[in-house]
């Protein structure tokens, strides 16, 4: 049975914090849980169209996910599963998916991500074993700090280059940014920490005034609510064990740990609390969480940098408005017509909120450089952070026949390498700073 301190709602009003292990009332907590799944819903529902799946499921999943991480972390790390992009370039070698419609060799993939997901949780019963020390040091506060920054800088030409097709939306764009930016900065209490569901209501509000009535831009359409059904099964699919497919895409479980060893270290900073004793069982839970949605017809999944950049900004890490989050995505997933409503927000709104929660994503990787003092005078964190940022952001990618390696991967491989070698054969701090001593 988990249970949390209950906060009143006034600590708001104060400012104050609401740790992993409190809550506000009830009622605070429900709608805290549906600005997370607002958070999650644009890059959940994007990555399945992507490759090609069926977005109720990878909703109804990311639910599922996130309450398998909940259970297996003993309701300790405050964090949201949802869609991993890792997973794109990837699957796309691995089916031949062409972008037209439902992936015709979706299963392949699916054997794939379940590949994946075993091998993350491998990784992650060898770290609750041993402990996080033999991951940090591949992976320290320079390379973390760099992929969760990257991941959001690599994702911020979605919102710019292909949810704003027209002049106008491009200004509704910057209208919904500035719109969650006063929430952010002029309000306080309750409305201040939904800053990203106000702004997107406000926008959205906005939107259709200067749409469905003054007729500037494409009006809003409510008729694929109305024909929605309000209960409905999603498309399951069944996987396919391909070795050459399992090979291909296995190995992304390497990102994923980098990933949530970055995030968890956000949230640590963040809260205050020490989250490393859960590291291992993140990573397990994870990789079941993983398994479980490869198994069914669901993207494979991680822990949400998006959902924690709205934690970031409402200094609320309560994880029982995780659990409330996953309870709504479940339902969204077997309910048409709810999904029929999240969709019917305009693209250039949920295009100027993803600029702003991808671009809390970066922070929160440079939170990580700031919060554990990495040095930017040393060379190696220099050169580290600054090759990973542009692999990332530039979306470098390396092909190996008919494999593609895309930005966040190459930045992610490409940090963890860059580390390790510079590293080798290099004179320690007390022979560097002797030989910059003068002779006497």
């Amino acid at each position: 049975m988990f249970s949390w301190v209950e906060r009143p709602s006034g600590v708001l009003a104060q400012g104050g914090v609401i740790g992993p292990d409190e809550r506000l009332p009830w009622a605070q907590t429900a709608v805290m849980g549906v600005q997370h799944v607002i958070a999650m819903f644009g890059a959940t529902v994007l990555a399945p169209l992507l490759m090609g799946f069926d977005p109720n499921v990878a909703i109804l999943m990311s639910g599922v996910g996130t309450l398998i991480f909940f259970l297996m972390t003993g309701g300790k790390v405050p964090s949201y599963l949802g869609s991993s992009f890792a997973f794109i370039g990837v699957v796309i070698a691995a089916t031949g998916y062409t972008g037209q419609g439902l992936n015709p060799n979706i299963g392949v993939a699916l054997g794939g991500i379940i590949a994946c997901g075993v091998l993350y949780f491998v990784i992650g019963a060898v770290v609750h074993a041993s402990g996080t020390g033999w991951v940090e040091r591949f992976m320290p506060p320079v390379v973390t700090g760099s992929v969760v920054a990257v991941i959001g800088l690599n994702l911020a030409g979605i919102p710019i280059k292909n949810m704003a097709p027209t002049s106008f939306d491009a200004w509704m764009q910057a209208l919904t940014f500035v719109s969650v930016a006063v929430v952010a900065v002029f309000t306080r209490g309750m409305v201040q920490r939904l800053l990203i569901l106000v702004g997107l209501i406000v926008a959205s509000i906005l939107y259709a005034v200067l749409t469905n009535g003054l007729g500037l831009g494409k009006p809003l359409d409510f008729s694929g609510i109305a024909a929605a059904p309000w209960f409905g099964l999603p498309n399951f699919a069944a996987p396919v064990f391909s070795p050459q497919a399992m090979l291909l895409i296995a190995p992304v479980a390497i990102i994923l740990v980098a990933e949530n060893l970055g995030h968890i270290k956000a949230v640590t900073a963040m809260t205050g609390r020490n989250l490393d004793v859960y590291m291992g069982r993140a990573f397990m839970g994870d990789g079941v969480a993983t398994v479980v949605s490869g198994g069914v017809g669901g993207t494979g999944v991680t822990t949400y940098a998006e959902n924690i950049g709205v934690m970031a900004a409402t200094k609320i890490y309560s994880t029982a408005i995780f659990l409330v989050a996953a309870l709504i995505a479940i339902v969204l997933g077997f309910s048409p017509k709810f999904g029929a409503v999240i969709q019917a927000i305009p693209l250039p709104v949920m295009g100027g909120v993803s600029i702003v929660v991808f671009g809390l994503i970066a922070i929160a990787g440079a939170r990580i450089w700031v919060e554990n003092k990495v040095d930017f005078s040393d060379n190696r964190n220099l050169i580290v952070a600054a090759i990973t940022l542009v692999l990332g952001t530039g979306d470098f990618t390396l092909r190996f026949g008919g494999f593609a390696l895309g930005g966040i991967g190459t930045a992610t491989f490409g940090a963890i390498l860059l580390w390790a070698v510079l590293g080798r054969g290099r004179p320690s701090a007390a022979t560097a700073a002797a030989g910059d001593a003068p002779v006497r």
